[in-house]
């Protein structure tokens, strides 16, 4: 079996998705693995094949990361979300940038330049969505979903999962809305269906049901 470094980067790109659905709580199906990917259905089957293989997966009533697969989507993981923080922090970066770079970065990322990237950056424990960095000493807070808080009470933004980072447009549009980790809003209005207006950054602000349903804040 290839040692973790030896993968083709589209194992690694599988490996990545198939982690991501699992730590969103969404279904690790082979649709969702298509819509996440934007490949067809059968490109997938055929990668799910030889992910299993491989010995990188296990798909019998479900798809599920092995050890070894684990470890390798856990490596590209790390590179990915580290180089996020470099592009973002350091270089200036927008989100939406830095998450197309970092999807190049992941897959060439040496283990030399990985442990120098961390150190520079002060072995940060999250990108800058606030996602957790594999590895690092990220101790997960007790958060809701945007959508939880009660009109009137006042939040903290603290994590924007996978799954909007890949929702067209919606990276840029969170970040020119100041729905930043660590920035503090206030919900001013709900509406049945899910949508919210919230008051951040002296801006009033709607956020659609699919975006409030994920954002995670601290109440």
């Amino acid at each position: 079996m290839p040692a973790i470094g030896e993968h083709h980067p589209a194992f690694e790109e599988y490996c990545e998705c198939i982690f991501e659905l699992q730590e969103d709580d969404v279904a690790v199906i082979q649709a969702r693995i298509a819509e996440r990917l934007q490949v067809s259905r059968p490109a997938v089957s055929e990668m799910i094949k030889r992910l299993e293989a491989e010995g990188l997966i296990t798909n019998d009533s479900r798809i599920a990361l092995t050890p070894a697969g684990q470890a390798l989507a856990q490596r590209v993981v790390r590179r990915h979300r580290l180089a996020e923080r470099f592009l973002t922090d350091l270089l200036g970066l927008s989100w939406a940038d830095a998450h197309h770079e970092a999807g190049k970065w992941e897959h060439v990322m040496s283990d030399a330049v990985e442990q120098a990237m961390d150190r520079v950056l002060g072995n940060p424990t999250t990108c800058p969505h606030g996602n957790p960095i594999p590895g690092s000493s990220y101790d997960a807070p007790s958060m809701v979903p945007l959508s939880d808080i009660p009109v009137g009470q006042s939040f903290t933004v603290s994590r924007i999962p996978e799954e909007l980072e890949f929702t067209p447009g919606l990276l840029d549009f969170l970040e020119e809305s100041s729905i930043l980790p660590g920035h503090v809003g206030r919900l001013t209005a709900a509406s049945p269906d899910g949508t919210v207006t919230i008051e951040i950054e002296g801006r009033h602000i709607g956020v659609g049901q699919f975006a409030s349903a994920r954002i995670l804040v601290l109440a």
